[in-house]
């Protein structure tokens, strides 16, 4: 590891980033070197809007993805190196407006009834049912299912904030019989190491993966259209 990376990491650290975001910042800030093939102490405010630029015409990234690269990049040249940063120089992109995608009552119904198995099952209703985001569903704990006071709660969310949420019926049905059959320990939905079931988060991934395998079980276009990109998720399920 760097000196620069170290550094960076710390920071990070310090301020209680989520580890989602500490891999993306650091991982933004390799790319942004490698690409100038420049350490990125060395580089500034030209670079920066050099990179924007490459990222929206030749990677095609969206308004959303760039803002969160020039994000980690402001976060290295502040709080990491200490260096004056003017916003207007390098603004945020705009980002354009536009309605969430939303499955009718019928297409969620068959989207979960078309999961391929009761732990997809009980990983898409607990999206649908409670709205909560794939980072906050992955990091769920089966002490967080409070069956009693019929509450989620929710650890550490967005901003770092925690909250409660209604537990609908329907949903702690499938939990319970979920948790008969899985027995998970720690984390409600736990995940992997080599091919088997470990004491640790699911991945993000594995939870769209579900989403996405449930659309095109479903067997209908309009269910798989709407399923068509992770940032969807949340919105849909």
């Amino acid at each position: 590891m760097t000196q620069l990376r170290k550094m960076m990491l710390e920071e990070l650290q310090r301020r209680n980033y989520s580890q989602n975001t500490v891999r993306g910042y650091l991982h933004s800030v390799q790319a942004f070197a490698e690409h100038f093939h420049t350490p990125p102490d060395r580089l500034g405010l030209e670079h920066i809007r050099t990179w924007q630029a490459h990222l929206f015409h030749e990677k095609k990234l969206s308004a959303s993805s760039v803002a969160r690269e020039t994000a980690a990049l402001r976060f290295f040249f502040v709080r990491t190196l200490r260096r004056p940063y003017p916003v207007d120089a390098v603004p945020y992109p705009k980002k354009p407006r536009r309605l969430p995608t939303i499955l009718t009552q019928d297409e969620a119904a068959r989207l979960i009834n078309s999961a391929s198995n009761l732990f997809h099952r009980a990983i898409l209703m607990t999206l649908y049912a409670t709205g909560m985001r794939r980072a906050e569903v992955c990091n769920l704990k089966v002490s967080d299912i409070d069956g009693a006071q019929m509450i989620v709660h929710v650890r550490n969310g967005k901003g770092g904030r925690d909250r409660d949420i209604p537990l609908d019926p329907k949903l702690r049905e499938t939990l319970q019989e979920y948790w008969r059959w899985v027995r998970p320990n720690t984390y409600l939905f736990p995940g992997t190491v080599k091919g088997w079931r470990a004491d640790k988060p699911i991945d993000a991934k594995m939870v769209w993966l579900a989403c996405r395998q449930a659309a095109q079980r479903a067997g209908s276009n309009e269910v798989s259209a709407k399923v068509s990109r992770p940032t969807d998720l949340r919105s849909i399920c």
